[in-house]
């Protein structure tokens, strides 16, 4: 049985680009945390390098995304004034302040 030759699915590989890209920075970016108080040593520079390019990618992927779903988003927007507020988009965003006000909160205990 022969296999058929598949086209190359940008779609896919523009979504695959941005979940891998995202995975890389909060990784990125805690080393950059660790390492922010170390002189300029090659793992320093290494992990800067990483989360740089790492942000530059999720954002080129991230446009071409919504390049590639426009039509949807705005279709998607434009019902939104019409629509109740789900309770998963509710408890997503009630989660997202929550923990983005606990981490953050440490900044505030600084000496």
């Amino acid at each position: 049985m022969k296999r058929e030759k598949q086209a190359f699915n940008r779609r896919a590989f523009v979504s695959y680009g941005m979940v891998t890209s995202l995975l890389f920075l909060p990784i990125s970016g805690i080393m950059n945390h660790e390492l922010q108080t170390d002189p300029l040593t090659a793992a320093r520079h290494l992990w800067m390098a990483i989360h740089n390019m790492t942000a530059i990618l999720f954002t080129i992927f991230t446009l071409v995304h919504l390049a590639y779903n426009w039509r949807p988003l705005l279709r998607y927007v434009r019902t939104l004034p019409t629509k109740r507020p789900s309770r998963e988009s509710l408890f997503a965003i009630a989660t997202v302040v929550m923990l983005v006000g606990i981490f953050s909160l440490h900044a505030l205990h600084t000496r």
